[in-house]
């Protein structure tokens, strides 16, 4: 089993024995060979998506004659392709995500999680790809079809450098404008996108780059949050684990002011994406049940 504070990479190949409890089902899937998503370019496919008027090059085998009886203007039936669809797992691995105070670290949260999204894709036949971004190295794993391309994108995790490096050390820090910019450039429109972070650094470049990423593709931003982060306790003490040691931290009336003002902005930026571009938003926090939290959210993958 996976630690709180490392990865294992068995563990994380075992996970897609859940995948069949996550009871989440794919609407309007016709054929296995033509793919399990329903394709955001239109044409002449299996699931029909609209009546509208004829225009010059559509196909007089789908004029829709009772419409076009009922209205005295040629219409015509328009239908959505079926298409493989490409899933992209943007997993962040900067130095915050290095943290617990509860449960494990977030980053190993993150981890568990991609890893059940990741089985559950290739159980729908999707192809999977990804980048995973550090302070000390961005890398990106090409969409692939299969069990293979999880064990390589599990593989880059359990083998990032972002797990040997002491934290305690200066980097330069990556931000989540970089991050989402980057992600714009490689996603191709029709693309499912996961983004698994604890946003913080969330700034309005990143929501504006999110927010242009959504007009393409289907986005679900999962948040990983310590309980702490919060709600800070105004006294008292406990123990925090950063990724290299522990260390106790004393409760702080006015700490607890500046990180419940940082949690709330966050928040806010988040549910300004969900409300004006449509893109989900699932928190989940380092001390929950992996599963159990996917199945609850199974709608929204």
């Amino acid at each position: 089993m996976s630690s709180a504070t490392q990865l294992d990479l068995q563990q994380l190949i075992s996970m897609q024995q859940q995948v069949a409890k996550l009871a989440v089902r794919r609407k309007y899937i016709r054929s296995p060979l033509s793919g399990a998503h329903l394709s955001r370019l239109r044409g002449r496919g299996m699931e029909f998506d609209e009546v509208r008027v004829y225009q010059v090059g559509d196909e007089v085998s789908s004029i829709d004659w009772k419409v076009t009886a009922r209205k005295g203007v040629t219409h015509t039936k328009m239908f959505r392709e079926e298409r493989e669809r490409p899933v992209l797992i943007c997993l962040d691995y900067r130095q915050s995500m290095f943290f617990a105070t509860q449960g494990c670290l977030k980053a190993v949260m993150a981890t568990q999680v991609l890893s059940l999204l990741a089985w559950h894709g290739v159980a729908h036949g999707d192809r999977l790809g990804g980048l995973l971004f550090s302070d000390q190295e961005h890398h990106e794993v090409k969409p692939v079809r299969g069990r293979k391309g999880v064990l390589k994108f599990l593989h880059a995790c359990v083998q990032s450098s972002a797990w040997k490096k002491s934290h305690g050390e200066t980097v330069q820090q990556s931000s989540l404008t970089e991050i989402t910019a980057r992600l714009r450039h490689v996603s191709k429109p029709g693309s499912l996108v996961y983004m698994l972070s604890d946003f913080r650094g969330l700034s309005e470049e990143s929501v504006a780059n999110l927010a242009q990423l959504a007009r393409h593709n289907d986005v679900v931003l999962i948040s990983i949050t310590d309980p702490i982060e919060k709600l800070f306790p105004a006294k008292g003490e406990f123990p925090v684990f950063d990724g290299k040691s522990y260390f106790t931290c004393y409760g702080d009336k006015e700490l607890q002011q500046c990180l419940a003002q940082q949690y709330e902005q966050r928040v806010s930026l988040l549910d300004q994406l969900r409300n004006q571009y449509g893109i989900q938003h699932i928190e989940f926090m380092t001390d929950d049940d992996v599963s159990e939290k996917v199945r609850e959210y199974a709608w929204a993958l």
